[in-house]
Formats: structure tokens, sequence, C-alpha cells
């Protein structure tokens, strides 16, 4: 596998870059290498491996393992065969589109000439995998959004956008699983709860993982809100967020 470079990161971290451009198949480079670092390398060293877009975070303890030490580990791991997972794992997020649950859709509807309805069709018409997690906890960055709903973001962030919210910034789309200020244009929110302090792993999926929405009307909506709001505060249980 092809490394575009290796750098520090502080006196705890390296930077692998395998790309300069975010797309699908860079991030499955990162994702495989990943999996290749964590399967060789973190079983028997004091190492934790983060991916990103187009290159993966490699920290590890000063004290007991030198710079010059990790780096060489990881050009030996990018020799191998370095392999696809067997499975990926897909889960399914129920959405309410529009209205009070998507202020935005109509907008986004109108700066590509469609209707609302067409918008919804392009959206939960794929499979998107998670580049990774970032911007607020459990935050899922997907890759794959048709290019037909590309928009730009907001040019006044709101200060407050409700936890669920799906949205569309730029070339990508993803969730918001807390309330969090926040740009990007929102046009559907999931019912589920996406974020539980409470829970390990406190999200369900990880980087990866591949997401697909299903478009819910308000009544299954509530029906699920009202799941996921239960006083034992359990998340909603299968089939959704079941990979």
């Amino acid at each position: 596998m092809e490394i575009i470079s290796i750098r520090p990161a502080g006196d705890t971290g390296i930077v692998v870059d395998l790309g300069d451009r975010i797309d699908i198949a860079t991030n499955r480079r990162v994702h495989a290498l990943a999996t290749q670092l964590k399967e060789t390398l973190a079983p028997y060293l004091p190492v934790d491996v983060l991916p990103g877009y187009v290159s993966l975070l490699v920290t590890y303890d000063p004290m007991t393992l030198t710079y010059e030490a990790v780096v060489r580990a990881i050009r030996e791991a990018s020799t191998a065969e370095v392999r696809e997972p067997k499975t990926v794992r897909r889960f399914r997020l129920p959405v309410a589109y529009g209205g009070e649950y998507g202020p935005d859709l109509e907008d986004v509807a109108r700066y590509h000439d469609v209707s609302s309805a067409k918008v919804v069709e392009e959206h939960t018409g794929r499979d998107y995998p998670i580049f990774c997690l970032g911007f607020s906890p459990g935050f899922p960055l997907l890759g794959g959004l048709s290019e037909s709903l590309h928009t730009p973001r907001l040019e006044t962030p709101r200060p407050r956008v409700p936890a669920g919210s799906v949205a569309i910034g730029g070339a990508q789309t993803g969730v918001y699983p807390t309330d969090t200020p926040g740009g990007w244009r929102l046009i559907g929110r999931t019912p589920l709860v996406l974020f539980n302090v409470d829970h390990h792993p406190p999200v369900p999926y990880q980087a990866g993982d591949v997401i697909r929405f299903e478009p819910i009307d308000a009544a299954e909506y509530d029906r699920l809100h009202t799941m996921g709001r239960m006083p034992e505060g359990e998340s909603i249980p299968p089939p959704y967020l079941a990979p």
C-alpha cells in the first residue's frame, strides 16, 4: 500500500497520509491499513489507531516506544498484504424528512431545481460509508452523497441544531448526534438516540461501517422517539441501528 508521507503529530502521535483528496477509494485504503495496524501492532504495542478522511493517526507512549520504532512498524505493516474486511456492518437510520424535522429541505430542492420528494428519493437510495467520526461526539461524516445533492453550507450557522438532525454540507451528508451549533442544511431528523454516555461504546457504529437512510412519517417518528426516551434510558432496539 502506497504511503504518501509519515510525519510526527506532537510527541505522542504519528500521522500517516495515504492520499490528498477525499474519496471512497482512498478512505477504504485508510480503513484497510487501520485494520492491519490494529491486528499487527495494537495487540503487542501500546498504540492506538484513529482513521480519518485520507490519513490515520497512530498514538503511542514515548516512555516505552520511540518514534523510529513506530514508523518502522507502520512501514512493515503497509508492505504486508492488506485485507479488506470480510464483512461490512450496515446500519439503518429511519428519518422524517422536511417540515419541522428538515427545515432546509425545500431550499435544497430549489437549489437543484427539483422537488422535495426527489431530494428524499436521492438521499435514501444508497449506502453511505462512514469516512470518520468527528466534529462532535458520534458525528458520522459520510461519503457517497450523489453529486445531484451537493449543496453549499449555510452562510450563517445555526446556534443550535437538534440532536438527530440529518443534514447536507457541501459534498457530504451526516447526522448530528447531539444538540450543537452547525452550518449544514437540515433535511430531516432521526428519532434514534445516536449518542449515549451510559452505553459502551457510546455510539453503535464506527468509522468504516455503512449507513442507509430510510424515510418514515411523523407518526412513526413519534413512536420511535417515545421508545428512545424510555425511563431506563435504553436506545432504540433492533431492527434499527442493528447491523
